[in-house]
């Protein structure tokens, strides 16, 4: 899907006072990074590394892996396609509602797919697939997959890869990363974001944890230098400062759930529960394509229509959390809208 994503204020005309429509941490980059990412300009009149290979030994050494466990990659995005792309023409299972690259990636690769829906996954479900992608927390609903199942999961399944998606995991306080569950199953996958949490995804960063021969399979069937030399310095500014730059996690969700609660009491809106900065609302009247035109025309706000999430409906959309006055602007101005509909 080229578009229907969020952060697309660049396709309107309309200035953007507040944008709602991204789960990417709004206070911007941490400290000092841009600094350094500037200082390593010489860098550009070479060719980068070809797979960022010094960025995936450091990002083995922060999470205890031998270095022959971690791919690089120029975001989430890409490894998606890559891991598609590795298993072609195989059986693919997605876990909706769901981020739609992996439905594409499996399409443009010839999957033969299947849809679960996230409340039919429990530890005795049974798949009959060669991947399944599941995204835990989870995009866009915030819901999370709990650690017994997952195990129960690759236990029950060894000829499967589960390929988990942790994009948002520094946005939760109530779940931990799977990679320990790798030291005792071979089968699993897992796709890590350096974008979000950094407030840098025009800089296009991410990485894979997984098994050595699981790395060697995504690596033959990758193309060279996807991952730029800004891009690679920024990820070992990232790891080299991590205790330091990590967002503001639990006040994150201290403000969520209190623009929650107001929007909560608006009769018009249904709002969804969440474990993370993001979350699930929809239209008890009209369509989120309408509610997000007359956003954006009236009051400059940007949410995301989150209809085109396999699964929910043309009334269902997706917020984030963003300062106090920011949510305050956005509770005011959906008071307004589906005060006109009532």
């Amino acid at each position: 899907m080229l578009h229907g994503h969020g952060d697309d204020g660049y396709r309107h005309t309309s200035d953007i006072v507040a944008d709602f429509s991204t789960n990417v941490w709004y206070g911007g980059e941490p400290a000092g990074l841009k600094e350094y990412v500037f200082s390593q300009w010489p860098r550009v009149n070479r060719y980068p590394e070809v797979l960022a290979e010094s960025l995936a030994a450091r990002a083995a050494a922060h999470h205890g892996v031998p270095a022959g466990q971690v791919l690089v990659s120029s975001g989430t995005t890409e490894t998606i396609y890559l891991v598609a792309q590795a298993w072609a023409r195989r059986r693919s299972t997605v876990v909706t509602p769901a981020f739609a690259e992996y439905e594409d990636a499996g399409r443009l690769h010839d999957h033969q797919q299947n849809f679960l829906a996230w409340e039919d996954l429990h530890a005795e479900t049974v798949i009959n697939s060669d991947l399944v992608f599941v995204c835990s927390p989870n995009n866009p609903t915030g819901s999370l997959l709990g650690p017994r199942v997952l195990e129960t999961l690759l236990a029950n399944h060894p000829r499967t890869v589960f390929v988990l998606d942790e994009a948002f995991i520094e946005f939760t306080t109530d779940a931990e990363t799977a990679i320990p569950l790798l030291a005792r199953f071979d089968n699993l996958l897992i796709m890590r974001s350096m974008t979000k949490a950094y407030a840098i995804p025009g800089l296009r960063l991410g990485y894979v944890v997984a098994s050595a021969p699981v790395v060697a399979r995504l690596t033959r069937a990758r193309a060279p230098w996807t991952v730029n030399a800004l891009a690679a310095a920024a990820g070992h500014f990232i790891f080299e400062h991590f205790a330091e730059v990590q967002p503001p996690t639990a006040q994150l969700l201290a403000d969520r759930a209190a623009f929650a609660t107001q929007l909560a009491e608006n009769p018009g809106l249904e709002i969804f529960t969440s474990h993370t900065h993001y979350f699930l609302g929809a239209l008890r009247r009209g369509t989120a394509a309408e509610l997000k035109r007359g956003l954006l025309d009236r009051h400059g706000l940007l949410i995301r229509d989150a209809a085109n999430f396999r699964g929910l409906t043309p009334a269902h959309f997706r917020l984030c959390t963003r300062r106090p006055d920011d949510n305050q602007l956005l509770v005011n101005a959906l008071a307004e809208w589906t005060a006109s509909r009532a």
